[in-house]
């Protein structure tokens, strides 16, 4: 099997490299592959001809997509129309990433696949306009969506960083305890990405650890598993441009259906990041 990772120098890319073997895998970088490049991103993938083609690229400044919706869209929905006309030209699976921000998060249980999305920002709705393109365009997909993602590259866009490390970094922190998530450890997401793309069952699936916490109690955990007073972590109102939800804990039904769904809790996956990185 071939397996062609776009962003393989991003977060989540990062991990894929490590559990995908390197026999199989073919990591394109922005050097390589830019997916709003159209023609540039049919000829990339039809030269390697792979068997899947997982999709990590994408426009992730939240805030800043407020501003300028037309770079979201230009990244998020036709960027992945691109990728999406190159895989079906070559026959190839697609494996995109979303996100829990397709959710105004009003249901205040775990979302499910089959639950509507009714986006609150901008981003949210490039994000959502890329879930689209891929199920209108193709039948081979696998549409991931995650939620509170941490890895040791950290995101591109946010200088190479994660919420987990600017924690770290702090003595004191004043954290929103409004909103709940799943946080999630990218290399997990990443093995059962690997998992899930060598099969056939296609489809949306959500991906996260499991368990969730608010931002306030992750950053609470994080303290605490890095012997520091977690007293020192306050909770407090962070006024931000886009809107987000404030229940985007997601359900991981699909994967659990197929016997798939083995992600530690949330609890444990950041302890073993935390020792990864050399924190603890």
């Amino acid at each position: 099997m071939k397996i062609l990772i776009i962003g393989a120098d991003g977060q989540l890319g990062t991990d894929l490299c490590k559990v995908i073997p390197k026999a199989e895998q073919i990591p394109l970088t922005i050097k390589d592959i830019d997916i709003t490049n159209r023609q540039q991103t049919l000829d990339a993938i039809k030269k390697y001809s792979p068997n899947v083609v997982i999709n990590t690229a994408a426009y992730n400044q939240v805030d800043k997509a407020e501003e300028d919706s037309k770079l979201a869209l230009a990244i998020n929905r036709d960027g992945v129309k691109n990728v999406a006309d190159a895989c079906k030209a070559i026959d190839a699976a697609m494996v995109h990433i979303s996100t829990d921000y397709v959710f105004d998060g009003k249901k205040n249980s775990p979302y499910v696949e089959s639950d509507k999305p009714n986006p609150l920002s901008k981003y949210g709705k490039s994000k959502l306009a890329g879930e689209e393109v891929v199920r209108n365009s193709l039948d081979k997909y696998f549409i991931i969506r995650t939620t509170g993602l941490y890895g040791v590259a950290g995101c591109l866009e946010k200088g190479k960083t994660n919420f987990v490390d600017n924690i770290v970094k702090k003595e004191t922190a004043t954290v929103v305890d409004d909103e709940r998530i799943s946080p999630t450890y990218s290399y997990d997401l990443a093995r059962k990405i690997d998992q899930l793309a060598r099969t056939n069952k296609y489809g949306l699936f959500h991906i996260v650890n499991n368990g969730d916490c608010s931002w306030y109690e992750f950053a609470r955990e994080i303290f605490k598993l890095l012997n520091r007073n977690p007293e020192k972590i306050v909770a407090g109102k962070i006024i931000t441009k886009a809107k987000r939800p404030k229940y985007s804990v997601l359900a991981n039904t699909k994967i659990k259906e197929l016997g798939m769904d083995d992600l530690r809790p949330w609890q444990e996956a950041l302890q073993a990041y935390l020792k990864e990185k050399e924190y603890i």
